[in-house]
């Protein structure tokens, strides 16, 4: 086959039976709108309100403000494409697109991480906990939480920029890297032993997660303060991490082994469900279920409320 690394356009081949178009992009522009709305009034509560400057919210910020990052790395383009007579990328979009998205996976991943921590120190070591989970802790958690990431990412989207590709199709609704070296020319025998690597340190996080968890359970088996502790702010964490988890495990899997005798409409829903259901559940979560949060949340309604009556 002809060398084509040099050419600057794939076509994304999995947006072909979208219909009705309209349907699609009024749906696009609601949830992105609604992802921004509610991540953005979550995280500046949090920053005005001083009662509310502890280690967890500015986790939950983390957590919202990666979600609006990865989002933004979506919808626009998507929405983008659906008005477009023919849904194309250009060669350095689509591995700027693969970037941000991977980026903000992994970084929503090893925030959750870091929050399975610092409910740990809570709940089993409270006496500790803020000489543990100091402001210099948190500003270095959180900084960890985009530069790890970041280090493990831009390695393997160097190597899928050494490839030599043959192909321009893109079978999903946004490039992913796994996408790209699908199209090259030449076997992937580096690029797939550096994948597997990054699939062990995502396992590792998930031990930390489960160690962390295996404690908490201990020490909230004898005390009901403990126990309410446990449902109140771990509760939302665990639905999170168990939603993400499964998302993440199964886009992999299926992107890698997946046959395209499944049915197109199942597959698009399971791409995007990461870059949905996520950013949404989110900021409903904490913000409803984290008591300080929701006071000040409902207050600040209530004030804006009456100031238009």
């Amino acid at each position: 086959m002809e060398d084509n690394s040099s050419q600057t356009i794939f076509v994304l081949s999995g947006m072909k039976d979208l219909r009705p178009k309209c349907l699609y992009v009024f749906l696009s522009l609601s949830v992105y709108l609604l992802i921004i709305l509610l991540n953005m009034m979550l995280i500046v509560t949090i920053f005005v309100e001083k009662s509310l400057h502890e280690p967890m919210h500015f986790f939950v910020c983390n957590l919202c403000f990666n979600g609006l990052y990865g989002t933004t790395g979506f919808y626009p383009k998507f929405t983008y494409d659906l008005l477009s007579p023919s849904p194309v990328i250009s060669y350095v979009g689509c591995f700027t697109q693969s970037f941000v998205i991977y980026i903000s996976f992994m970084c929503e991943y090893t925030t959750l991480v870091i929050m399975a921590y610092d409910r740990y120190v809570a709940i089993c070591r409270p006496l500790e906990y803020h000489n543990i989970i100091g402001a210099q802790t948190v500003a270095k958690a959180i900084l960890y939480s985009w530069t790890f990431p970041f280090m493990l990412v831009l390695p393997n989207i160097i190597l899928t920029g050494q490839l030599p590709l043959c192909g321009s199709s893109i079978d999903r609704l946004y490039c992913d890297n796994w996408s790209i070296v699908k199209q090259s020319c030449l076997p992937t025998t580096t690029i797939n032993t550096y994948g597997f690597v990054l699939l062990f340190i995502f396992m590792a996080h998930a031990l930390i997660v489960m160690f962390s968890y295996q404690r908490l359970i201990i020490a909230c088996r004898n005390s009901n303060n403990n126990k309410r502790k446990f449902m109140r702010t771990c509760g939302p964490h665990l639905v999170s991490l168990l939603n993400f988890t499964v998302a993440v495990l199964f886009d992999v899997i299926f992107s890698r082994y997946g046959t395209k005798d499944f049915p197109e409409h199942l597959r698009n829903a399971f791409q995007v469900e990461i870059l949905v259901i996520p950013p949404i559940l989110n900021p409903l979560m904490y913000g409803l279920k984290l008591s300080e949060v929701r006071k000040k949340l409902f207050q600040k309604f209530k004030k804006h409320k009456n100031s238009f009556l």
